[in-house]
């Protein structure tokens, strides 16, 4: 006998699952529980099996048992929340249309993994549940750190765990996306994972919610989601065609990822464009990577720029710029190559944070793609097998491209910024060779005219651990740069710039908690500019978990926690009253990562913001 209709059960609508899982997280976080299929069961007395049946709606299930699990967390089953588990049934059509293009979508069988990333605000939050819902309903698992990390979890743990396990990140960037640092760590996660695996998995469908197309992206997040199309959420009417462009795409089969060798250029250049520096009339920038050039919140430190612009138009100029993370240095070297563009220099900025990981496969490899880049961006055509013979090696053959092809087709001189080349650090086979060879190219640029043309920048983080000949080493000749902290004088020049009339008192204030580190006083006078705290309102809440820090600080910990032997350090430097000494490589990483000050032989926290917050969360660290 043939089963009506009616007995293949009912799933919930996209609006019934949302009310029941509204109702299950408010049930979880009240009791602080972490709301099991077995916790369920045992709080309704529907079986988990059916729970996980009516959760994931693949299956119909008994309309008895959706109404029991409604009533037992004290919710109304109405006919709106339910629907037949046959979408073909004619009389249950019209109930099928919460869920735009759920019909296509089901009849693929094909079911994915999806983190959905978003905040904590709104629109985003709300957004952010509506697209897991939808996708829910139909059969796709869905993680989201609000319904799957709970307290007491490690968070860069359960999202390392989400981007590892997913078909797709699904990620909701709002207007604040450039002070974001845990977003922009979620991207570089998972383009990492991406590079490492066949696949490219996770696939990233970026979703820009308030935040027009037109408004750049921070200076990381330009490089990752390069050639990645975005889309754009303005208002709720916007909320149902989005959702059925992302179910039409779940349901398709991504197309076999084609390898593509003759693109060997990075994702990301640097912005350099602007030909003035406006006058100090602008509305607050949130902070958040390289300060562009015609900005007028960037603080020049006397002498460096001026040093660094006469320095850069000499022959056989090498300029090396050091600092710890967010001080500065890819805005100085921004500028600087800036100025070059302005005296006719021709410029290639090169940041090798953004390159791919398989460029570093060899020293070949990494050598001719060094050269492809510099030759596109100077609009050169790639020359590569006219000038490479297995014959002479990577070296000899790199040199004869730039001595023989690139140098002789530009008529200006050419100023390479190497930016980030601690990167190049990670793989020390190719880092010896690549940095010898560039010491020896500034040695040619002593003695032979074709190599006058070319100028260095070289910027870094960490110090240069790698051993090497000294005579072959880039980093103990040309013009050091060593960026220092600001000054009171720059701090008070930049609260001016903000609209704030500060005295010397308030600025002893701030750097009482941040000292003079530049990308924290500018997020804090950002801020306190816009009037959302004042710098009484910021040293009660610095350290706390929704301060205006508290992106920034979990990222930092999340780099400590990655590496035991850092946290260990950097949990005692926060618990001691005075400077420690620790083992050189350790105190080299920490002062790279910006989290301590090297007097000597020893280190300090660079700020009491540091002290006060490490030696609250790394205190369970032996």
């Amino acid at each position: 006998m043939l089963k009506s209709k009616r007995d293949r059960g009912r799933i919930l609508t996209a609006p019934g699952l949302k009310k029941l899982n509204e109702a299950l997280q408010e049930w979880s976080d009240r009791y602080n529980i972490r709301g099991t299929l077995t916790e369920i069961e045992a709080e309704s007395g529907v079986g988990a099996d059916t729970v996980s049946k009516i959760k994931q709606g693949r299956e119909g299930a008994d309309l008895s048992k959706l109404r029991q699990l409604f009533a037992a967390f004290e919710l109304t089953l109405t006919n709106g929340d339910h629907r037949s588990a046959k979408l073909d049934d004619a009389e249950d059509a019209g109930e099928s249309d919460n869920l735009p293009a759920a019909r296509e979508t089901a009849r693929s069988n094909r079911s994915v993994k999806v983190f959905v990333s978003y905040r904590s605000a709104e629109p985003d939050r709300e957004l952010g549940k509506q697209l897991e819902t939808a996708l829910s309903a139909i059969g796709h698992t869905v993680f989201t750190a609000e319904n799957n990390i709970r307290l007491g979890d490690n968070w860069f743990d359960r999202i390392n765990y989400f981007l590892k396990e997913c078909d797709y990140l699904l990620l909701l960037l709002p207007p604040t996306v450039s002070q974001s640092e845990l977003l922009t760590y979620q991207v570089q996660q998972a383009k990492e994972l991406q590079d490492s695996r066949p696949d490219k998995k996770p696939i990233i469908l970026p979703i820009r919610v308030g935040f027009p197309l037109n408004v750049p992206l921070n200076h990381d997040l330009r490089g990752y989601l390069y050639r990645i199309e975005q889309r754009e959420w303005q208002k709720d009417g916007d909320t149902p065609i989005l959702i059925e462009e992302v179910l039409k795409l779940l349901a398709e089969t991504p197309a076999p990822v084609k390898e593509q060798p003759e693109d060997l250029t990075p994702n990301q250049v640097l912005e350099i464009s602007s030909d003035e520096i406006p006058l100090p009339s602008a509305e607050p920038e949130l902070p958040g990577g390289q300060v562009d050039v015609a900005s007028q919140f960037y603080v020049e430190r006397p002498p460096i720029e001026e040093r660094c612009y006469q320095t850069i138009l000499q022959p056989s100029a090498l300029i090396r710029i050091k600092a710890p993370r967010q001080m500065g240095k890819t805005s100085l070297m921004a500028r600087i190559l800036h100025h070059g563009t302005r005296q006719g220099y021709c410029t290639v900025p090169l940041t090798f944070q953004l390159v791919d990981k398989s460029v570093f496969a060899n020293l070949d490899k990494f050598l001719k793609w060094f050269c492809a880049y510099v030759g596109r961006e100077l609009h050169l055509a790639n020359q590569l097998d006219d000038y490479w013979d297995d014959i002479f090696g990577s070296k000899v053959n790199c040199k004869d491209y730039f001595e023989k092809y690139i140098l002789p087709q530009i008529d200006s001189p050419l100023i390479l910024g190497l930016d980030e080349i601690d990167r190049v650090f990670q793989y020390p086979d190719i880092a010896e060779d690549f940095l010898g060879l560039l010491r020896a190219w500034h040695e040619e640029s002593k003695r032979r005219d074709i190599w006058k043309k070319l100028r260095l920048i070289v910027v870094h983080s960490t110090e240069v651990y790698i051993p090497m000949n000294i005579n072959q080493s880039p980093f103990n000749v040309g013009l050091p740069v060593d960026l220092p902290e600001f000054n009171a004088g720059q701090i008070q020049d930049l609260a001016a710039r903000h609209n704030l009339s500060w005295s010397d008192a308030e600025v002893e204030q701030l750097t009482a908690i941040v000292g003079g580190h530049p990308y924290l006083v500018r997020v804090a006078l950002y801020h306190i500019s816009r009037g959302d705290l004042t710098i009484d309102e910021l040293k009660e809440s610095a350290i706390a978990d929704a301060g205006i820090y508290s992106d920034h600080l979990r990222r930092q910990l999340w780099n400590l926690e990655e590496y035991p032997e850092l946290a260990a350090g950097m949990r005692e430097i926060a618990a001691a009253d005075s400077g420690v000494q620790l083992k050189a490589i350790q105190a080299f990483k920490l002062d790279s990562l910006g989290l301590v000050k090297l007097q000597g032989n020893e280190c300090v926290p660079r700020c009491e913001l540091y002290r006060q917050y490490f030696r609250s969360h790394l205190s369970a660290i032996g």
